[in-house]
């Protein structure tokens, strides 16, 4: 743990200043426009069957050493017989450069570390797109910022239809037949079974992206019905929200072959043992997506190939992936982007606003080895306080002082109008980048509706009136607010604020936001955690205020729109039940959850829209969480490569890597290079050389 403590001895409170002298005062303004930013770009709207089928083709290909080395060797089957009778089929058209080729690596650089492969049992793979790279799910929803808006729906992927219920309350969907996993185990309904049963049902099990049983509507249940049909039961009717949860990550099954022996429901394991049972130095571990690890390398490398039995091809009956293999880089994730720009490393999400300036200067020269793509602003980060007042995370006196103080909207008020959001932006980039950013759902969304978000402007002089009505004053005079007498001993108020140290972005605004209640007389105390440790913290409650990047529920709304509130015991990611299992929610809260619940309900898209807009101002109005900025993010993309489609966002539905299809990117032969570093392997197979 990093701690930092700000000295706060110079502070001066305007302690003469209380809420009852400025009775008329208005805390609220007009909130400004984003400013304009002409280097984003639009994708081509197009429907999903003109991106994919499923269908027989009359024959199939695959890379020309894989036939002469393993094929006519009979040490692999033909690959007509390792693909399904129907295998998911990606056509041309709407390839931006039309069918590719075989060869060459994309070279990945990236911040994390792997815990090992056991993804559903709550491992970390290392990010950066080795998971997408690894699993695949029920459906899929990365490509879907190129879907026409009023066909938007998620992809078709393990689940290639499904059909609803007159009255809407089952789902019955068919998985695709045939398709195995790498090792050439089919992949069945008793994958999906096993993630169901014993990883998101069993309390003890941790699935990586938070996959829980709220996720997934209340009481709802999964059933069998055969090998490749199964069917969802839900409590409301025709609950469309819940196919979006059925994509990455939380619902990508695992392979039961291989994991469920480890799991303590069928052995004499502990959870702690099966989440552990698969560690980076386990390779070859059996996958459905489109690489495999085959060498790890600690602080150095991972090395993924290409996965024989992968269950899609191209209109010509190619199997992907076109690229043999995938690099993964164990740096940091400001290297990921430096390496990127210079052409050592081929892809990045460039997501920390601070190397903006410098990577669009490079971009622009004539010898520059990558482009840049930047997307819509929708990279937004808050400061998220602890709101529950009832034992998440077991807090001792002083932290639970704190909790109730953030369940108080005068206290949750003042600390908003002390945040200086315009200063905030320009300490990351200056430029037409950042923006104000109130809180709730990002401006240039889908559902984002201005006049129904409530912007309280920068307002020192107010906050500290508001935080002295509430009687927190400096009793002891050493520049810090106090608790009143009888809460916490009448401690000096002291808060905790969680952070990741991963991204130079999260750390910085950070400590701005700490520098910023230093005038309001509130010692902020820093707690710098790399990515698995904050995790764990955040998952467990075991933070007062955390600054924290938001996920895709204040993107698409559609996607993850259970923890848009806390609809469950545990969907939500800063107000979750205590020990007892239940929640203690404020008025507010609950209007929340009716209004989530509401829209999870129907599939109106105008009751929708009305929906969101009663949200955002519930939300923005009770300063739900105090929004800090937000920004686009860029595709760092190496020229070399093809196949990328125009306007593809760092992240909307899901990541970068998923946006672009990566099995379907290619080199054109002339571009090739010799970055392969097991050339004309296959993971685990007879005759491979090196570490396979």
């Amino acid at each position: 743990m990093r701690k930092h403590i700000y000295a706060l001895g110079g502070a001066g409170l305007l302690l003469s200043v209380s809420m009852a002298t400025l009775p008329a005062q208005e805390l609220t303004g007009e909130l400004p426009d984003p400013p304009e930013f002409s280097a984003q770009s639009e994708p081509n709207f197009v429907s999903v069957s003109d991106i994919m089928e499923y269908r027989a083709l009359p024959e199939y290909h695959e890379p020309d050493w894989v036939t002469s080395k393993y094929v006519e060797a009979g040490t692999l089957p033909p690959v007509a017989e390792r693909l399904p009778a129907e295998p998911l089929v990606y056509k041309a058209a709407n390839m931006p450069d039309g069918i590719g080729v075989y060869g060459d690596t994309m070279r990945h650089v990236i911040g994390g570390r792997p815990e090992g492969w056991n993804y559903i049992g709550g491992q970390s793979q290392g990010w950066g797109g080795i998971d997408i790279g690894l699993s695949e799910c029920l459906t899929r929803t990365g490509p879907l910022f190129m879907i026409k808006a009023d066909e938007l729906e998620p992809m078709p992927n393990l689940a290639k239809s499904w059909e609803w219920s007159e009255d809407g309350k089952e789902l019955t969907m068919h998985l695709i037949e045939g398709a195995k996993w790498s090792d050439g185990d089919p992949f069945d309904a008793d994958d999906v079974m096993f993630y169901w049963e014993d990883n998101i049902l069993d309390q003890n099990v941790s699935p990586l992206n938070g996959g829980t049983p709220e996720t997934f509507g209340e009481g709802t249940t999964l059933e069998a019905l055969d090998p490749y049909t199964i069917k969802w039961t839900f409590q409301e009717a025709f609950p469309t929200q819940y196919l979006y949860a059925m994509a990455y990550g939380t619902f990508c099954p695992g392979p039961s072959h291989i994991l469920k022996p480890e799991h303590p429901s069928y052995s004499d394991n502990t959870y702690e043992e099966y989440k552990n049972a698969f560690p980076p130095e386990y390779l070859n571990i059996p996958v459905m997506g489109a690489w495999v690890p085959v060498e790890y390398r600690p602080d150095d490398i991972i090395v993924m190939r290409r996965n024989p039995y992968y269950w899609k091809v191209d209109e010509q009956g190619n199997q992907l992936p076109y690229l043999n293999e995938m690099h993964y880089r164990l740096s940091t994730w400001a290297d990921r982007d430096v390496q990127a720009v210079a052409g050592s490393g081929d892809f990045s999400n460039l997501e920390q606003a601070e190397s903006y300036v410098e990577a669009l200067r490079r971009s622009a020269e004539d010898d520059a080895p990558a482009r840049l793509q930047f997307g819509a602003r929708t990279i937004g980060y808050a400061l998220r306080m602890n709101l529950s007042g009832n034992g998440w995370g077991e807090p001792d006196e002083r932290e639970q002082a704190v909790r109730e103080l953030n369940r108080d909207l005068d206290f949750r008020k003042a600390i908003s109008i002390a945040v200086d959001r315009q200063r905030l932006g320009e300490s990351l980039v200056r430029g037409p980048f950042t923006a104000i950013y109130p809180g709730g759902l990002y401006a240039g969304t889908t559902y984002y509706d201005k006049d129904s978000t409530v912007y309280y402007p920068h307002d020192l002089e107010a906050a500290n009136a508001l935080l002295d009505g509430m009687g927190l004053i400096d009793t002891d005079g050493n520049g810090v607010r106090n608790f009143p007498e009888g809460t916490a001993g009448g401690a000096d108020v002291e808060i905790t604020l969680l952070a990741n140290t991963d991204y130079g972005t999260d750390t910085n605004l950070a400590e701005g936001v700490i520098a910023m209640m230093e005038p309001l007389g509130l010692r902020v105390i820093a707690n710098f955690q790399q990515g698995t440790a904050r995790d764990d913290m955040a998952q467990s409650g075991q933070f007062d205020w955390h600054v924290e990047r938001q996920g895709a529920e204040m993107v698409s709304v559609v996607q993850g729109t259970a923890a848009l509130a806390p609809t469950g015991p545990r969907t939500h990611p800063f107000h979750r039940a205590g020990s007892d299992g239940t929640l203690d929610l404020l008025p507010f809260e609950q209007e929340l959850v009716d209004v989530v619940n509401a829209f999870i309900a129907t599939s109106d898209n105008a009751e929708r829209a009305e929906l969101m807009k009663q949200y955002q101002q519930i939300f923005t109005e009770n300063v739900y969480s105090v929004g800090l900025t937000q920004y686009p993010g860029a595709l760092i993309i190496n020229k070399r490569f093809a196949n990328i489609p125009a306007g593809a966002p760092i992240f909307m539905f899901n990541w970068a890597e998923d946006n672009i299809i990566r099995e379907r990117v290619f080199v054109p032969e002339d571009q090739q290079g010799s970055y392969e570093l097991h050339p004309e392997t296959l993971p685990g197979a007879p005759g491979s050389d090196g570490p396979m």
